[in-house]
């Protein structure tokens, strides 16, 4: 099965999810945030950083319950319309 392409709504959304999961994380460091979601560090700088704009969701899932933010939450971010 062939993936298409991410457009750039796509793209903006990865984001908004990065930025919300990074501010959730505050001070602790990537490395516990990551070791505790049973994730490397490289994959959740990726995912904050945008770079993995459509990561799996068990992924999300591991760390909306290390951070202790509710999925709908993530998902409500993560899909609101870009700003005006």
């Amino acid at each position: 099965m062939v993936r298409p392409p991410l457009t750039q709504l796509d793209h903006e959304r990865g984001h908004r999810l990065g930025a919300i999961l990074r501010q959730a994380r505050g001070t602790r460091s990537m490395a516990e945030v990551a070791a505790a979601a049973g994730l490397s560090a490289e994959t959740l700088r990726k995912i904050e950083t945008g770079r993995v704009p459509t990561p799996a969701f068990f992924t999300i899932a591991a760390l909306a319950h290390t951070l202790g933010i509710s999925l709908d939450v993530l998902a409500e971010v993560a899909a609101a319309e870009r700003a005006a």
